[in-house]
C-alpha cells in the first residue's frame, strides 16, 4: 500500500508540473529559448570547456560562479538526477528528489524532498552544488535562497521542452560537473538514435499517417500535450499526427472533446501505477465510436520515457513508434 501511495504522489507531482506549464504562469519556461542562448553565450566566454572557475547564467537569470569541480552534488528533480548518473557521477551524487526512481542507484541516495525541499537535510549533506529546476524554482525561492546563504552554489536548470533544449541541458550539466566530454558523447548518441528513428519513419506513406491521442493521466483528470511539449515533438518524429497539436502546452480535456477528435491510436502513460489502463480506455462509456477503441489500438508507454527531459527520451520515441506503427518499427 505504501508503495502504491508513493507512486500516486509521484504522478500528482508530475501532473502539477505539467499543469503549471499549461497555465502560462511559469515565466522562466516561457523564455527558456532566450535563457538557453544566454547560458550558451556565458559558457563560451567563461573559459575553456570543463575549466574552473566557471561562470554561467541559470534559468532564473542568476549568475553562478563555480570555483572548483564539485565533489558532492544534489539534484532536486528526477531529470537532473538521471543526467548526473548518465554522466557517471554516482559517487558524487549525495542527494536526490523523493521522486527519483532511475537508475537503481538513485534508490540508495539520500532523499531531499519532493515538491517541498528539505533544506535541513540538504545542508546536512554538505553539497558543493545543488541543481534545481526552473519548473519548481518559483515555489522554492525561499528554500533555494537559504541554501545560497549557507555558501552552497545553486544552479537552476532550464525547463527544457524540446530535444534541442535537452541536449543543451546535458551539455551544461556536463560543464558544471567537469564531465563535458561524456556529456557530448551522450548527446551524440541521442542524436544518432533519433536520426535512425526518423529515417525509418520517413518511409511511412502520407495516407498511412495515424491520428494519435496521448493521455498522461487517467480519468477523471485526463491531461495531454500539444505544441511545445516532448510528446508533440516525438509524434512528429515518428510521422504521427497529434490530434491536439493545434493547442499549446499541457492541458486537461473532457471525454466528449476527445471522442470528437476520433483518434486512430490512443497512448496512455500511467500503466506503472494504474491496473489495466488499456482496458479502462476501451470500456469508457460513449467511446465505442472512437476508431482507436473500435480497433483496440490502445497502448501504454512509461510516463518517464516521454515526459522526463533526460537521456532516456529517445527510448520513449522508440516505444511510441512501436505502438503506433508496429509493422514499421517492431523487429
Amino acid at each position: 500500500m505504501e508503495h502504491l501511495w508513493r507512486k500516486l504522489l509521484a504522478v500528482i507531482f508530475v501532473i502539477g508540473l505539467l499543469a503549471g506549464c499549461a497555465s502560462g504562469g511559469n515565466e522562466e519556461a516561457e523564455s527558456s529559448d532566450d535563457q538557453s542562448e544566454q547560458t550558451t553565450e556565458e559558457n563560451e566566454t567563461s573559459g575553456d570547456e570543463g575549466s574552473f572557475p566557471l561562470t554561467l547564467t541559470d534559468a532564473m537569470d542568476n549568475e553562478v560562479t563555480i570555483e572548483e569541480e564539485p565533489d558532492q552534488i544534489i539534484s532536486t528533480i528526477p531529470s537532473n538526477g538521471e543526467i548526473l548518473f548518465a554522466l557517471g557521477l554516482n559517487e558524487e551524487v549525495v542527494g536526490v528528489s523523493d521522486f527519483a526512481n532511475y537508475p537503481e542507484e538513485a534508490a540508495k541516495k539520500e532523499k531531499i524532498g519532493g515538491q517541498d525541499l528539505n533544506v535541513e537535510k540538504i545542508l546536512s549533506l554538505e553539497p558543493d552544488i545543488v541543481l534545481a529546476h526552473a519548473s519548481g524554482a518559483h515555489t522554492s525561492q525561499e528554500a533555494l535562497q537559504q541554501i545560497r546563504d549557507a555558501g552552497i552554489d545553486v544552479y537552476v536548470v532550464q525547463d527544457a521542452s524540446s530535444f534541442d533544449t535537452v541536449y543543451e541541458t546535458i551539455a551544461t550539466i556536463g560543464d558544471i560537473t567537469g564531465t563535458s566530454e561524456k556529456a557530448s558523447d551522450i548527446v551524440s548518441g541521442m542524436q544518432n538514435d533519433l536520426k535512425a528513428v526518423e529515417e525509418k519513419a520517413a518511409a511511412i506513406a502520407e495516407e498511412d499517417i495515424k491520428d494519435v491521442f496521448v493521455e498522461v493521466s487517467p480519468e477523471p483528470e485526463i491531461y495531454t500535450g500539444g505544441q511545445g511539449t516532448f510528446l508533440n515533438e516525438m509524434l512528429a518524429v515518428i510521422q504521427a499526427e497529434n490530434v491536439v497539436g493545434d493547442q499549446e502546452g499541457w492541458f486537461k480535456m473532457n471525454n466528449e472533446a476527445i471522442v470528437e477528435l476520433q483518434p486512430e491510436v490512443i497512448i496512455t502513460t500511467y500503466g506503472y501505477y494504474t491496473e489495466d489502463p488499456q482496458g479502462s480506455v476501451l470500456s469508457r462509456d460513449g467511446w465505442d465510436t472512437v476508431p482507436a477503441v473500435e480497433e483496440e489500438q490502445v497502448y501504454d508507454v512509461h510516463s518517464d520515457l516521454v515526459t522526463r527531459p533526460g537521456p532516456r527520451l529517445v527510448e520513449g520515441v522508440q516505444e511510441l513508434a512501436e505502438a503506433v506503427y508496429p509493422d514499421v518499427f517492431s523487429e
